[in-house]
């Protein structure tokens, strides 16, 4: 579909169950395969992500079972990938291929690792360096510090007791994820810090989860330095539930903020090890009205008078709620007065160069918009959204998810709908379900 046109949203009302995490699914997915035991996975998010993890695991001799629509029962190879020898193309999906750059790179096997043109700019120099520090070796196949690589047989030191690596933690998280997840491997005492600041901490701290689920214990120091115990080997847990996606239920939040409400998410809710389930404090202090329990969130607006700015603007440092930051952007077309959205540099890096396409396309709805090098400030227009705006989206599915949410001030035309099949296939026909015309 070229563009999908979504008119005046009246109101939003009603009830959603979650799609599976994408950043929890592939990484139970990455474990499981590595784990001793068989595991049966639930609620694994149906995506053009985990499809890139799940067809380069089976390509790598993992044995893979669909036991339901969301169900899977993955047999692990203790350790070691059957396949010593593959090509591997994983799209797009930068946790598919950063954390199997770095299991690869510690393994003796000959891989050659690419993706779309877009992973092909997306950096990953960092992680190359410092699995290098491990004795990895890996070339670049393109531009150096850029997919696609190629792996070959590593040549880690016997000697030594423990493996020391250092990171760089201020372009992605996604290169401490990959260390993290694959240091275990090698079953010696490995000692990663972090230099610098680390950005996106939730995403860490969502890995220390699912590696404890497997069995495999991290000491970290205020963030800066991780400690992985000798002798640790990814165990199955037996069964292992997804818990939903906690950046994809904020377009349903910030809907029933806007749109009135009340709007329910399933799936995710106040004990979640996402970090992003925090973007209901941030929609909360914007003036929305928040509840949850355990295993759901719910948001409506609290100033029933006032329809046509319903939220008030904030200043916020978004490096707890990288990903959900994002919807922050579009809400703010609904605040009164300035909203600033800090520390969010990580969106460059994406799958577009989010601050920059997030400013374009927010002017074309007649949004104020002041781009800095890691913060955006935007004032919505005096007399009302332009209507009709054509949304490119980037082929990025949060650009398209969030810019629907302008429909509940003018109709909307959203380009490259299908991009949204990364993480979340059928969202326009859930934003359906809850809007009314």
């Amino acid at each position: 579909m070229k563009w999908l046109d979504l008119p005046f949203a009246r109101n939003a009302q009603g009830a959603i169950q979650l799609p599976g995490s994408k950043s929890i699914s592939n990484r139970i997915l990455l474990l499981a395969a590595l784990a001793e035991g068989t595991t049966q996975i639930h609620e694994l998010l149906a995506s053009d992500d985990t499809a890139r993890m799940l067809e380069a695991l089976a390509q790598l001799g993992v044995s893979i079972t669909q036991t339901g629509n969301d169900a899977y029962r993955i047999v692990g190879c203790r350790g070691k990938f059957p396949v010593t020898e593959a090509d591997l193309f994983l799209g797009n999906a930068g946790t598919a291929f950063r954390p199997l750059t770095a299991a690869l790179a510690v393994m003796k096997g000959h891989y050659r690792l690419s993706g779309v043109p877009r992973m092909h700019e997306r950096p990953i120099g960092d992680l190359i360096d410092a699995l290098r520090q491990l004795g990895a070796d890996i070339d670049y196949l393109g531009n150096p510090g850029f997919p696609p690589l190629e792996i070959k047989p590593a040549n880690l030191p016997t000697q030594n007791d423990t493996y020391q690596v250092s990171v760089k933690g201020n372009v992605s998280s996604q290169f401490l994820t990959g260390l993290l997840m694959a240091l275990p491997l090698t079953e010696k005492e490995s000692i990663i810090t972090v230099i610098g600041s680390l950005i996106s901490q939730p995403y860490i701290q969502l890995t220390l989860a699912q590696m404890r689920y497997f069995g495999v214990q991290v000491e970290h120091h205020d963030w800066q330095q991780f400690v992985i115990p000798a002798q640790q080997r990814y165990r199955s847990p037996g069964s292992i539930h997804v818990e939903g996606d906690a950046s994809s239920a904020s377009y349903f939040l910030a809907a029933g903020a806007i749109g009135g409400g009340p709007v329910r998410v399933h799936g995710v809710g106040r004990n979640s090890a996402q970090g992003d389930v925090r973007f209901a404090d941030a929609l909360e202090m914007m003036g929305a009205k928040i509840s949850m329990d355990e295993h759901w969130i719910e948001a409506s607006l609290s100033n029933t008078d006032c329809k046509e700015k319903p939220l008030h603007a904030i200043d916020l440092d978004c490096n707890h709620i990288p990903d959900a930051a994002m919807t922050l952007a579009v809400a703010a077309l609904f605040a009164n007065g300035t909203t600033t959205l800090r520390n969010i540099a990580s969106w460059r890096l994406k799958e577009t160069d989010r601050l920059a396409a997030m400013a374009k396309e927010l002017r074309k709805l007649g949004a104020i918009v002041e781009e800095g090098t890691d913060y955006l400030k935007i004032t919505p227009p005096q007399h009302g959204l332009i209507s009709g705006a054509a949304i490119d989206t980037y082929d990025d599915h949060r650009m398209a998810m969030c810019f629907s949410l302008a429909s509940f001030a003018v109709p909307v035309r959203i380009n490259n709908p299908d991009c949204v099949a990364k993480t979340f296939p059928d969202y326009f026909k859930k934003f359906a379900q809850i809007t009314a015309q």
